[in-house]
Order: C-alpha cells, then structure tokens, then sequence
C-alpha cells in the first residue's frame, strides 16, 4: 500500500508553551470543508460528487453493495471509522463535516448491526488484521478528543448496541471543565452569523467584524487566537477572554458553558467510560504535535500519564491531532512504544499498512447514508479518487 507522507502547515505557534495548540479543526477529508461545502474543483465536489453518488445507487441497487461485503477481499480488510462531535444542540448546523447528530449517529449503528457488520475493539481488530483473521465485514469505531458530547451522546448508543470503541484523549482540557477557546469562539460567531459589527476595538479587534461568511468569521477567531498568543493568555485567561466576547456578542457564557458544549470529558466521566468497553487512548495531552522531538515525546508522556491515571490503562495507539503528520513523527512514536497510529485520510486498512500511518473513514453529518454504506461494505474504497485529508483549514464560502 501506497503511503504519501505530507508537510505540515509551517506556520505554528510556539511548541515550548504549555497552553495547548488551538485544537485543530482540520479533520476533514480533502474533498470536505469544515463548513460543509464541497468545492466543485475537488474530488467529490460539485459535479463529481453527483455523479459519484449516483454510481453508488447504482452499485447498491445491482447488489454490488453485498457481492463486495462479502468478498475474500473485504474480509482482508479493516474499516476504521472516524468520529469527531455527537450534537448536543446545534453543533451539526454549525460544522456538518465535523460533527454528527445523535439521530444520525443511531442510524449508522443500526446499519453497522442490520448488516452483520463485526465491530471489533482497535486493538484486537489491528492484531487480527495483522494475523489475517479478521471475520468478515470488520469494523473498528474511533471518537477523536474525548469531548463531553461523547459521553453524553455517543456513550449511550454504544451501550445500546453493544458496541466496543476506542477515544483519542487529549488530556489537558479534561482537567479544568472549559470550553475549547477557538472553538467556542467559532461557535458563538456562528450563532451569531449574517451580522457586521461595526466596531471590534472593545475586545481587542479594532475595525469592523464581518460576520457574514466563514471566511469572515475565521478571520475574527484568527484574531483572537493572534491576541492570546501576543498577550502570553494561559487556559484561564482564555476562558476569560471567551467571556468577555460572549458578552460582547450578547451571548449567556454561563448558560453556554453550564451545557458543556466545546468541553471535554471530566476525570470521573473518563473513568466511567473505561470501565464499559471504551478504550482511552493517546491524543497528545496539549493536542498539538511539535516538530521537535524532546517536546513532541513530552507530549506522549504527558498524555500517556494522565490517561494512566484517569482510565487505568497504559495507552499504545495514537492518533493525530488534526490529522497531521511528518516522516519524523513515525520513529519518534515508536521510541514511545506507540504500536498504532490514524490518520484522517481515506482507506480500508490492510496487513501491508505502515502501522502508525493508518487510514480512516471521516464519517459526520454531510456524509449520506449511502456514502457511509458504501464505505463499511468496500465500495467506497474502490471508487476513492483522493485518499490525503486536507492538512490545513482554508475557509469556504
């Protein structure tokens, strides 16, 4: 199997603070954008995204669907699918190529099982796929990040349906119960979406506040971002921040913080969740990968130290924050023991894969069940044009 290595973004914020990187929202495929839209010029965009859904109505109603799932070539195969956020409210509206709604999420599940799908616990599903004995139609499911809408959202359905499944935890905003300071800031900029403000200076951003696009609101989050960094903000400062520009949007920080949304799981949350079949593993503790490799192994032994003590379990399998990675990561990871590693791209996983490049479906609410069926029977797989997930996030309109 093919691996494309790829470069990270060049432009980082400091890698030796211990505030955490802006958690990165660059989980996509290449062929999605974080609001949603498809650009035509792209795979699976516009036109191209037509046609390939049509190809696979055309496929599912021919049976192709089935002949596939029960191939020697698809039990040859794992399907690792990746999930982000489960909506507590809105949070599908606002970044449907992240997030995913309960419902929908129900409905997959129910698809997993009507269709005799094996659900398997990553690391029994590595090893048997490494062995070659996996049963058919394998599959492993993934939630990056370990936030509170897991617990409350997609915890329970797992229980419902009896299914194992791994979370990516990054530790460090599961100790202090605040939202994720970029992404609560995006958020409340897209509550309050088809304004301009005429004037910013009031929370450090002078000039007017174009509310009107993503590309628009992007910029007034970058800026945010760029005014903690140059005022050297810890995590509470932050969240101060966040407040005072809750406030100057008119929105109730304190309502919007007591529904948890944008936060991460709590210590006794994790704990509760690893005694019921949720395998916690590593995320890096700040969600950030620094380019150096005294600090990027810092961050696994943090990482690896707070979910030792919050879940009881010495962690071994990674995955990417924000789906980025560099040939340098790989034998850093395994210096740390690290035996898996995912990333965001697209792919079934084989017995010939780099084991700490592996590949996933994205799945989240732009996706249509037909895609999503096409993908865990191995039709997705063979009709994927692009396979890289998109290292950085370029705001579409």
């Amino acid at each position: 199997m093919e691996i494309r290595l790829q470069r990270r973004p060049s432009r980082a914020p400091p890698q030796s603070c211990d505030e955490p990187q802006a958690m990165k929202t660059t989980h996509e495929p290449q062929t999605m954008n974080l609001n949603g839209s498809v650009p035509a010029s792209r795979s699976g965009g516009g036109v191209t995204r037509s046609l390939k859904l049509a190809v696979l109505r055309l496929l599912r109603g021919g049976g192709m669907f089935e002949l596939v799932a029960n191939s020697r070539w698809r039990q040859q195969r794992l399907l690792i699918l990746c999930y982000h956020g489960t909506s507590l409210e809105d949070e599908h509206l606002w970044r449907p190529g992240l997030y995913i709604s309960r419902q929908r999420l129900s409905e997959r599940f129910a698809s997993l099982k009507q269709r005799d799908y094996t659900v398997l616990p990553l690391g029994e599903a590595l090893e048997q796929l490494q062995a070659q004995t996996l049963p058919a139609r394998s599959v492993a499911l993934t939630f990056d990040d370990g936030t509170y809408d897991f617990y409350r959202q997609a915890y329970p359905l797992l229980q419902k349906f009896g299914f194992p499944a791994t979370v990516y935890l990054t530790t460090y905003y599961s100790v202090g119960e605040r939202p994720v300071f970029n992404l609560i800031c995006s958020y409340m900029l897209w509550q309050r979406r088809g304004k301009v403000i005429a004037d910013g200076e009031e929370i450090g951003l002078p000039g007017p506040l174009d509310l009107c696009s993503e590309t628009g609101r992007h910029r007034v989050v970058r800026g945010l971002i760029d005014l903690s960094e140059r005022e050297g903000m810890d995590g509470v400062q932050k969240d101060d921040l966040a407040s005072r520009f809750a406030g100057f949007l008119k929105i109730d920080f304190s309502a919007l913080k007591s529904k948890r949304i944008l936060q991460l799981m709590n210590a006794r949350e994790v704990r509760e969740v690893a005694r019921n079949r949720i395998d916690i593993q590593l995320h890096t503790h700040r969600h950030r990968t620094p380019e150096d490799e005294a600090l990027f192994s810092r961050e696994i032994r943090e990482n690896r130290e707070h979910i030792l003590e919050l879940a009881g379990v010495n962690p071994v399998h990674f995955c990417y924050p924000g789906g980025i990675y560099q040939p340098a990561f790989l034998p850093w990871l395994r210096a740390e023991q690290v035996l898996s590693a995912t990333t965001c791209d697209s792919g079934l996983c084989t017995s010939r894969s780099e084991s700490l490049l592996l590949p996933r479906f994205v799945d989240s609410q732009s996706r249509t069940q037909l895609e999503f069926e096409g993908w865990t029977a191995g039709v997705g797989d063979l009709l994927a044009l692009r396979r890289n997930a998109a290292q950085k996030y370029v705001p579409r309109d």
